[in-house]
């Protein structure tokens, strides 16, 4: 309707800003049509943009679609692919193991001369230390101590702390920890975070509390993250009274619970056979204004699984879809069981067939 006005004129930031709300929410087919409305508006199409549709294929896991836009952008004079271009495809690359194309990317950044930057470094180090590759991830590290322009800062400190304590190498971290607080790398709020959770995977409750309260002492505000951090650990642990405690707390404090805290409830309280309280929070979050994602209902399901209840499985699977949420492969799997289980292996089929018609498999 604002187009069909006599004194309209189309604005590329405001498209630019839809296009990356779009990706944010994984909508890449409408950003592709504002895209193609851009083009057919005469609006001039620049670097920024292609980048921020290369963003929103690639949230939504269609690299392959991103990196035809990427070949596309090479053929433009104009439009030339630069280094935020690069460092999101390469962070996107690592999300889906597809290292070779992290090593492809790189050596084309060196034969173009787009120097990393400080965001490229940290995603190289997050990256590989997710994949386990603590070398690669190192030699980053060490090209970065000796820089003038890509000196390591709190997000380089967070991924290599977070890298080691994921597999349990406490040590190591702790090592790190204070490294980085030798070359003047003070913590941040994630920092703590990081190191409450590595201490709970490995029921070291001792050094878990001892951050928590070293975190007041320095006067840290607790935000949404670190609530859940602490819920969850309390959670995978079996603490269902210590982790109401902290949920209780998060609201009283004026933390907006999100997604990722229910996660964690719901996964606690389905492994405790708690399934009132699952069917609660499920229905606190319809009425909400809480977002539910993919995971939310993933969690969900495998919680009505665990409960052998196809019923209630089958319902949220349909409130998934109704919310727009794309199943992926956790989703199939999950409900796969689930029918084994109870013996209904002719709903796999019917499943697999509904999802493959409405293209809603995400993987």
């Amino acid at each position: 309707m604002l187009r069909e006005q006599s004194w309209y004129e189309p604005k590329i930031n405001t498209y630019k800003k839809l296009l990356v709300l779009l990706g944010r929410c994984r909508q890449p087919e409408h950003a592709c049509s504002i895209f193609q409305m851009m083009k057919e508006e005469g609006c001039e199409i620049n670097a920024e943009i292609y980048t921020a549709l290369i963003s929103a294929h690639s949230k939504s896991g269609d690299l392959d679609k991103a990196f035809a836009i990427l070949e596309e952008m090479k053929r433009i004079p104009q439009c030339q692919p630069d280094v935020f271009t690069y460092s999101i495809l390469i962070k996107y690359c690592f999300e889906a193991s597809l290292l070779e194309h992290v090593n492809r990317l790189l050596e084309e950044m060196s034969g173009r001369e787009i120097v990393p930057s400080i965001v490229t470094k940290n995603i190289l180090i997050d990256g590989y230390g997710k994949e386990g590759m603590f070398q690669e991830m190192e030699d980053v590290l060490a090209q970065m101590l000796i820089s003038e322009n890509c000196k390591p800062d709190q997000w380089t400190m967070n991924a290599i702390m977070r890298a080691f304590g994921n597999i349990g190498k406490i040590e190591i971290m702790e090592k790190w920890y204070q490294k980085f607080q030798n070359i003047g790398i003070q913590p941040d709020i994630r920092t703590f975070e990081i190191l409450i959770s590595s201490y709970a995977k490995e029921n070291l409750y001792d050094k878990m509390a001892a951050t928590m309260e070293y975190m007041q002492k320095l006067s840290l505000s607790w935000t949404t993250a670190t609530y859940n951090v602490v819920i969850d650990a309390f959670g995978r642990t079996g603490e269902i009274e210590q982790m109401q405690f902290a949920f209780n707390q998060m609201r009283l404090e004026g933390a907006n619970p999100d997604s990722a805290t229910f996660c964690s409830l719901i996964s606690a309280y389905g492994k405790e056979g708690k399934f009132n309280q699952i069917k609660m929070i499920v229905q606190y979050v319809e009425n909400s204004d809480i977002i539910p994602d993919t995971p939310f209902y993933n969690t969900t399901i495998d919680a009505c699984r665990r409960a052998r209840d196809v019923t209630e499985m089958e319902k949220v699977f349909k409130q998934m879809q109704n919310r727009g949420c794309i199943p992926d492969q956790v989703t199939l799997n999950t409900m796969k069981e689930a029918y084994i289980s109870e013996g209904m292996p002719e709903k796999i089929k019917e499943m697999e067939e509904e999802m493959e018609n409405m293209h809603l498999i995400a993987y």
